[in-house]
Order: structure tokens, then C-alpha cells, then sequence
């Protein structure tokens, strides 16, 4: 190794120590806390946790725009809600309202070759949501999530109902776990 090829890497682990130092100062600054943590109060003491307040919801009755079918999408998105928001543990008097409405679309995304039916689809499940204060019904939060599943349709009757179920049950369960974490975000940063 020559010389100069010494000096050359010496000048390249020296830049990046620096870089490493000067994005550990930009860092510094950063604030990183658990979702699930204790929440500060103004005294600084710890105060409520996330957990604590997400079992305080009080979910109503899920209502949908299209009726059709829409029962086991439904009970899978109340009961996803229901365990994420208590986790199995007993649930404190609620403090709030969460009312949501829901719609299900279905779509075909793939046709068969030369027979002119739909070999797969897609369901879309989008759900709109409204966090309010039992007390007062005043709105706390608002928003709207979705998620698509798709299946495969067969010549076979039954596995096609079942496929679409199991496709709505599986976008249920993703707009639970975004309903929930988009919650949980709100009151880790509302105070």
C-alpha cells in the first residue's frame, strides 16, 4: 500500500466519523417515547397511560352505507376494536364514544382467457370514525381508513362465499389495527 492510498482512506474513516457525529448532534434532539407509555402531565408527573384511555372507548354500534351482507365484515371489525382497545383485561368506565360507518365495495381485477368471467377480485373496506367525549359529545377526533383484500373466484359456489368472507374479515382486520394505532397516536400526543 502506498502512501499516498494510506492517506486516502485515513480522509474517508475521518469523513465518516464525522459524519457519525454529526448526525448523532441532529439526533439528539429527537424525542422518542413509547406509544404505549406513561402519558406526562403539565407537573410532569406520569399520568394516564395510552392503554389506559383506549380501554375507556365505548364503541357503538358499527353503521354501514350498503347492507348487503355485511353482519360477519362488521362483527369482525367490532370484536378486532373490542380486544385492541382492552386487551382482554378489565375495561374502566368509558370516557368515550367511537362511532364509525363502513362500506364494502367489491371489484373484479383479473378475467379468465377466453371465457369472459372474473377469475379474481378485490374488496375494499373503507371506514370513516368519529372519537368523541362521552361527556359532552364533543369531537375529539376524526378520520377515515381503508384496506383490500382480494381472493380467487373457482367454478365452486361455496368456495367463492367463503373466499369473499375471508377476504372482508382479513381488510376488517387491518382497518382495526390502523383505527387502533391512529387512536392510540392521538392520545400518546394530545397532551
Amino acid at each position: 500500500m502506498s502512501l499516498a492510498d494510506a492517506w486516502a482512506r485515513g480522509r474517508r474513516t475521518s469523513f465518516g466519523i464525522a459524519l457519525v457525529l454529526a448526525s448523532s448532534v441532529l439526533l439528539a434532539g429527537c424525542q422518542v417515547r413509547p406509544l404505549y407509555g406513561q402519558l406526562p402531565t403539565p407537573a410532569g408527573m406520569a399520568g394516564e397511560t395510552v392503554q389506559g384511555e383506549l380501554a375507556a372507548i365505548e364503541i357503538e354500534k358499527i353503521d354501514t352505507v350498503n347492507e348487503m351482507r355485511l353482519s360477519d365484515a362488521r362483527r369482525v371489525l367490532y370484536n378486532e376494536l373490542t380486544f385492541g382497545f382492552e386487551r382482554g383485561g378489565y375495561a374502566p368506565a368509558k370516557k368515550y364514544r367511537l362511532r364509525m360507518v363502513m362500506n364494502i365495495g367489491v371489484s373484479e381485477v383479473g378475467v379468465e382467457r377466453l371465457a369472459d368471467v372474473p377469475s379474481a377480485y378485490s374488496t375494499t373496506m373503507n371506514v370513516s370514525f368519529v372519537l368523541s367525549d362521552a361527556a359532552d359529545n364533543r369531537t375529539l377526533m376524526t378520520g377515515k381508513s381503508f384496506a383490500t383484500a382480494s381472493y380467487d373466484f373457482s367454478s365452486q359456489r361455496f368456495a367463492n362465499l367463503r373466499a369473499r368472507r375471508d377476504a372482508e374479515e382479513r381488510a376488517a382486520k387491518i382497518v382495526a389495527e390502523d383505527v387502533q394505532a391512529r387512536i392510540a397516536g392521538y392520545f400518546a400526543t394530545r397532551k
